[in-house]
């Protein structure tokens, strides 16, 4: 038998056997280039200094990723905090109508002149606080009704990006595309 030649033995360098649970295989030796050389241990307080710098980056880098979503939540967020206003305000107004209104009953019952023009009046402002009662409960609805097709555009956007991310694949391209992909590891 002849010796294997240095190129043989080069060829089969590129390869090595992998054993994934019991199913065997070969594949090409993934070969690890640095692109910046190992960095030579500093002092403490520079290690420190570089984590700390990193962590800055990266956080810095996240932040940005998701500003547009963090914008958007916080305009959610100060109109949900408009709205909880806009009906604490509707409801401290109404509990002085209330009050009001108890005190103008007060007043008729100690009058003994009853006339039918002071029942009319307060038919009609017991009508009107019940119709402001109304437009103040449709305006709570459509503000709450605009949050939630404001959220639901929001979570739409969300799933199409995940959803954009599986269709980028290589997996999705030709078969050719695809083999290429798998051997350039």
């Amino acid at each position: 038998m002849d010796p294997p030649s240095s190129s043989q033995t080069a060829a089969a360098d590129d390869w090595e056997l992998c054993n994934d649970d019991g199913f065997i295989y070969k594949r090409r030796k993934r070969r690890h280039l640095l692109t910046e050389p190992a960095p030579v241990p500093a002092d403490p307080e520079e290690e420190e200094t570089r984590r700390r710098e990193w962590k800055r980056k990266n956080l810095l880098r996240v932040k940005e990723k998701y500003r547009k979503e963090i914008e958007e939540w916080e305009i959610l967020s100060e109109t949900l905090k408009a709205m909880q206003d806009k009906a604490l305000g509707f409801r401290i107004q109404q509990q002085g109508r209330m009050k009001s209104r108890e005190a103008e009953e007060t007043q008729r019952t100690a009058s003994s002149s009853s006339g039918s023009g002071k029942t009319d009046n307060a038919s009609g402002s017991l009508v009107d606080e019940l119709l402001s009662q109304a437009e103040a409960q449709e305006m709570v609805i459509r503000d709450v009704a605009n949050l939630c097709d404001i959220a639901e555009a929001m979570c739409n956007a969300q799933e199409e990006r995940a959803n954009q991310t599986y269709l980028d694949l290589p997996i999705w391209a030709s078969p050719r595309d695809l083999m290429a992909s798998l051997c350039d590891d």
